[in-house]
């Protein structure tokens, strides 16, 4: 989310942004919409002002006894009243009309971010190790071609069970699945002061707004429902004041009159997010049938979330945090890419890094985030290359991107296997997540990292491409060994 405030005060700047990302000026239409919403608030605010001097004045007429005065400062007071609702719905739509509005816009990039369209303007950074040599009568094999000849992946019985882009793991191909994980989460709690993290996969609305995953995204994801019971009623309804639950459930009916969708009312509740509200809503949901839940498409999504709507010491940053958690994407936008194999599935494991931050601090915590993303791969002795994101090819929240490829030889090319990404105080507004130092008299908003440490189904991938033998077995890093109980390879049983 964007600071309408730093919109104002250097609106060509804003434009200069977005054009790099190839999108046309938007500051003189966000200035308009924000001076409707200022022009709303004050009218507002000064129908409160003069409501409460009104009041003041029938005591004071009460006391010299002018009766006239009184009823006249009293029928003042009821129209003033009378029209407080009309303008607190003004206010609130004025609102929610610039914050939609930004929600939708990406983040600026850095200065020394690449202008480009897309990843052929990406610009190598570095690039570390070598390609495997094979000997000259053999032509390294995809994975998918190694695995199905280990008779370990199975993409036919994963569509019985689910359907295209999900895979079933055997034996030592699930064990190395597992292996993996272990080794990134041991190396990045143990060596790199990551804590490590168990978070829920199943996140509200709310959540995934905070780290834009919503409302521009929502194509991609996958969500979940549930039907809420008579008991889910009592026991919500139990734990709401009345007053709130009057006042929620009557705007839920007005909109719902007015004919407004199902997310439209969502957004109402959304807007006034708080612990109170969802309980609410949940209620409201009840009688609509459905609480809505998303399942995350990567733990960077709670994690960020850790710290929404809250004031941390600032002498407890960097916070970083690290998950391996299931990750799910419904990939709208890639139909027709790689639809054999692993590399892009709706169910997938990622290690996930995050770290929370001061604005002083982010660019360097982007250069060591990226450096322990890079030793997994190091460890593990693969080929790879770390290369800095055009504006083009960038993601929706960063401000600037590195993408760590990695070499696979069945495909003949480097392949995405992590990105890291400093977005800026971008996320960190959306959550209202805050920052204080002991000395200073007002709080400011944290900065927000995320990167892959790595995405686990892609280096099983690698690990397979890169270690396949001529006899169709697959060596396993040393790296791996001790979390495969000393297993040095991986062959096909007679």
């Amino acid at each position: 989310m964007h600071d309408i405030k730093a919109i104002r005060d250097d609106p060509q700047a804003f434009d200069n942004g977005l054009a790099r990302r190839g999108l046309p000026p938007r500051a003189e239409s966000l200035i308009a919409i924000d001076e409707k919403r200022r022009a709303a608030i004050l009218a507002l605010q000064l129908a409160q002002e003069r409501r409460n001097a009104a009041s003041k004045q029938i005591g004071v007429a009460m006391a010299r006894k002018d009766t006239v005065a009184v009823e006249d400062f009293r029928a003042e007071v009821a129209a003033l009243k009378a029209t407080m609702p009309e303008l607190e719905a003004a206010e609130r739509g004025a609102t929610k009309a610039l914050e939609d509005a930004l929600a939708e816009i990406p983040n600026l990039p850095f200065d020394d971010v690449p202008d480009g369209k897309d990843e052929s303007d990406n610009v190598e950074v570095r690039r570390h190790g070598e390609a495997p040599a094979f000997p000259n009568s053999y032509t390294p094999k995809e994975h998918f071609e190694i695995g199905e000849k280990l008779g370990l992946m199975d993409f036919d019985v994963a569509a019985k069970l689910s359907g295209a882009r999900f895979v079933v793991l055997k034996g030592a191909l699930a064990r190395l699945s597992r292996a993996l994980e272990q080794f990134m989460l041991d190396l990045h709690t143990g060596e790199h002061g990551y804590q490590e993290i168990e978070p829920p996969v199943l996140v509200r609305d709310a959540a995934m707004f905070g780290t834009a995953q919503l409302p521009k995204f929502s194509d991609d994801q996958f969500i979940t429902s549930r039907r809420l019971t008579e008991g889910d009623w009592k026991t919500l309804s139990a734990n709401a004041s009345s007053a709130s639950a009057e006042r929620l459930m009557r705007e839920l009916a007005e909109l719902q009159a007015q004919g407004a969708t199902p997310d439209q009312m969502r957004d109402r509740v959304n807007s006034h997010y708080d612990e109170l509200e969802h309980t609410l809503y949940l209620a409201w949901a009840l009688r609509n049938g459905e609480e809505r839940m998303w399942l995350i498409p990567t733990a960077e999504v709670p994690m960020t979330n850790l710290v929404r709507e809250s004031i941390v010491d600032e002498k407890m940053l960097p916070l970083r945090f690290t998950a391996g958690t299931l990750c799910f994407r419904a990939e709208a936008g890639a139909a027709g890419k790689d639809t054999r194999g692993m590399i892009r599935q709706h169910q997938f494991k990622k290690v996930e890094l995050v770290s929370i931050t001061t604005p002083e601090e982010a660019l360097a915590e982007h250069e060591r985030m990226t450096s322990c993303a890079e030793e997994v791969l190091k460890r593990l002795g693969l080929h790879f290359r770390t290369v800095l994101l055009c504006t083009g090819d960038m993601g929706f929240a960063s401000r600037k991107t590195y993408d760590i490829e990695v070499w696979l030889p069945g495909q003949g090319r480097f392949r995405e296997i992590s990105s890291c990404s400093v977005c800026g105080d971008f996320q960190a507004r959306r959550m209202n997540a805050r920052s204080k130092a002991a000395d200073a008299k007002s709080t400011r908003f944290v900065h927000t990292l995320n990167g892959s440490g790595v995405a686990v189904g892609r280096a099983l991938v690698a690990v397979l491409e890169n270690y396949q033998q001529a006899d169709g077995s697959v060596a396993i890093p040393e790296a791996l060994r001790p979390y495969m109980g000393g297993l040095e390879r991986i062959e096909a049983k007679a």
